[in-house]
């Protein structure tokens, strides 16, 4: 009789999604572009626009 009942052992993964770390990552550079835009346009400001007065 032919051996067709082997043991086999099925390894089961679970993959995890990291959207706690993705999600803080992607609204730290959000805000920091916020805060790079911010003092580029106090920069503006006060190199150019002030001077003229």
């Amino acid at each position: 009789m032919n051996d067709s009942h082997q043991n086999v052992e099925v390894e089961r993964r679970e993959v995890q999604k990291k959207s706690d770390s993705s999600l803080v990552a992607s609204t730290f550079i959000k805000y920091a572009a916020y805060i790079i835009i911010f003092f580029g346009l106090l920069y503006f400001l006060v190199k150019y626009v002030f001077p003229m007065f």
